[in-house]
């Protein structure tokens, strides 16, 4: 029997390590049969992607990545075009913000910290996109960014990165529009508090995994794996009538008026 993902060929930006939703996505649309290529941010991140891509069935391309350097973007997207031919699907999970800016008062956040977050959380976006475009065109695509509530409401020690996913939200809205008729679809997840590598550096974070636990419809907290499988939905043809939309995989918490 066919796999869901079979023949198709992705991009997933932003493991870290075995806890990361990025590679949640990774998995899942591996197992469904997908090519892919991972992406790495600086040598002390290396290691662990080289070895978590040695544990796919189909090993992916290992690949360096600084969002913020366009040459190495460039590279990447080289590299796809020449070993690939083509992409099916993008998967965008990157956003940093300095400690300070987490910690301390919203209005104390820097110039500099402002646009440091921007670049990597939001702008990191749009320039992935441009470069995927066309190794897309052909046969379309799809798009898949990761965001949170704390985009929506005020959450203790999210601060700038707030913004930067509000930011990232509206991006999604516009890239649906510019690359729609290019049957490219574009998303996001927003996923509940999950024990990543870039949470454990939010203050407090251990609360807001209780908190959410007991107060969501579901009385659980999200689990990496779920988030999983909605980008593997998200990935698929299963979703290609669905784009500028923002998918919340939370146990139903965003529903909740506190």
């Amino acid at each position: 029997m066919q796999k869901l993902m079979e023949g198709k060929k992705g991009l997933v930006v932003g493991v870290a390590n075995k806890r990361s939703i990025a590679w949640a996505i990774a998995q899942a649309c591996a197992d469904e049969g997908a090519q892919l290529a991972l992406t790495f941010q600086g040598e002390r991140l290396e290691d662990w992607v080289r070895e978590l891509a040695e544990t796919l069935a189909d090993p992916p391309l290992v690949l360096p990545c600084d969002v913020l350097h366009d040459p190495q973007i460039r590279h990447v997207f080289d590299v796809l075009e020449e070993k690939f031919g083509g992409l099916d699907f993008l998967v965008h999970s990157v956003a940093f913000a300095l400690k300070d800016d987490l910690d301390g008062r919203f209005v104390d956040t820097s110039r500099e910290g402002w646009r440091i977050a921007q670049q990597v959380s939001a702008y990191s976006l749009i320039a992935l996109s441009k470069y995927a475009l066309p190794l897309m065109k052909k046969n379309g695509g799809s798009i898949i960014t990761m965001t949170y509530l704390g985009s929506q409401r005020v959450i203790p020690h999210y601060n700038i990165m707030g913004v930067a996913k509000a930011s990232l939200e509206a991006t999604v809205r516009y890239l649906a529009a510019d690359l729609g008729p290019h049957n490219i679809r574009v998303n996001a997840i927003s996923a509940g508090p999950i024990k990543t590598l870039a949470a454990m550096g939010i203050g407090g974070f251990s609360r807001i995994l209780d908190f959410h636990r007991e107060h969501a419809p579901l009385r659980r907290n999200t689990e990496a794996s779920e988030v999983g499988d909605t980008g593997l939905f998200l990935a698929s043809s299963l979703s290609r009538g669905i784009t500028g939309t923002i998918i919340y995989v939370d146990g139903g918490y965003h529903i909740l008026g506190a």
